[in-house]
C-alpha cells in the first residue's frame, strides 16, 4: 500500500498538522522524509501527525520521525503524535520511542 501525506498550517494553534496515511516502511520513507523537510522549510514549526490511518511503521519510518524530531528539538519545536493505532503504538513502546516522541490519543 501507498503512503498518503496531507497537511496544513494551523495559525490558530501556530503548527504544522499532518495526517499520514497508510504504510511507512523501507519504500515510503524517503518519500514521507522529503515532504516533512519540505513543510518545515517552509515554515519550521511543531508539528502534530495525525497517525489514526497509519497503518504500518517499519525501522526506516522510526528513524526517519527521530531525524525530525531531532530537528525540531534543535529550534526548541516538538512533534506529537496523535490516535496511534495499536500495533504502532505497540511498536513505540517496545522501542521506548514512546519516551522520545510525545504521543497522544486525543
Amino acid at each position: 500500500m501507498a503512503v498518503k501525506i496531507r497537511y496544513l498550517f494551523s495559525e490558530r494553534a501556530d503548527r504544522w498538522e499532518v495526517k499520514i496515511m497508510g504504510e511507512v516502511d523501507i519504500h515510503s520513507s524517503q518519500e514521507v522524509k522529503e515532504k516533512l523537510a519540505e513543510i518545515l522549510n517552509e515554515k519550521e514549526k511543531s508539528m502534530i501527525i495525525n497517525a489514526e490511518e497509519l497503518d504500518y511503521i517499519d525501522s526506516t519510518g522510526l528513524g526517519m520521525l527521530i531525524g525530525i524530531v531531532k530537528r525540531l528539538k534543535e529550534k526548541d519545536l516538538s512533534l506529537t503524535l496523535v490516535k496511534l493505532q495499536p500495533s504502532v503504538l505497540k511498536l513505540f513502546q517496545i522501542t521506548g520511542l514512546d519516551k522520545v516522541i510525545e504521543l497522544r490519543n486525543e
